[in-house]
């Protein structure tokens, strides 16, 4: 099983429920397409990926739902819409595969964790199928058993 990511300096913001719905089976990162208040906003961790989902469209890959409070000091020209739809960053041959995975085997795109790389904004997509409520019930009971096991070695 994968283990869970710790919040590092560098992490903006994790979607926990994304590895508790989902078998997440491979991950990928890619970029985001953002405006400047956006960009703002982030460095100040105004961010909530619980509600958000990638689909892709046309060939391109699209967040939506990822809520992105503006800042109160945002320029006063700019009208901040927090949940608009955002354009994701993939080379071609990633957007294929991704295409034929979500299309013909069934496959969910979950944004797992945004992060900054070299000064940029990185998203960490999740591909995988959803868990049904007997697999959640065993995951928290397997974790349960792993923190009691650690416990005991510990005594």
């Amino acid at each position: 099983m994968a283990k869970q990511k710790k919040k590092s300096p560098a992490t903006i913001a994790v979607n926990k429920k994304g590895r508790f719905d989902y078998h997440i089976e491979e991950t990928l990162e890619a970029g985001l397409v953002l405006e400047g208040w956006e960009v703002k906003s982030l460095r100040a961790g105004r961010v909530q990926l619980k509600e958000s989902y990638v689909l892709i469209r046309d060939g391109e890959a699209w967040l939506f739902g990822c809520h992105i409070s503006p800042l109160p000091s945002a320029s006063t020209h700019v009208h901040p819409d927090p949940t608009r739809t955002r354009k994701l960053l993939l080379h071609r041959h990633e957007l294929d595969r991704l295409i034929g995975a979500v299309e013909r085997k069934g496959y969910t795109l979950v944004p797992l964790a945004l992060y900054w790389k070299r000064g940029r904004v990185k998203l960490e997509i999740g591909l995988g199928k959803g868990k049904k409520k007997h697999d959640k019930r065993a995951a928290e009971k397997d974790r349960d058993w792993q923190r009691q096991r650690a416990r005991l070695l510990k005594h």
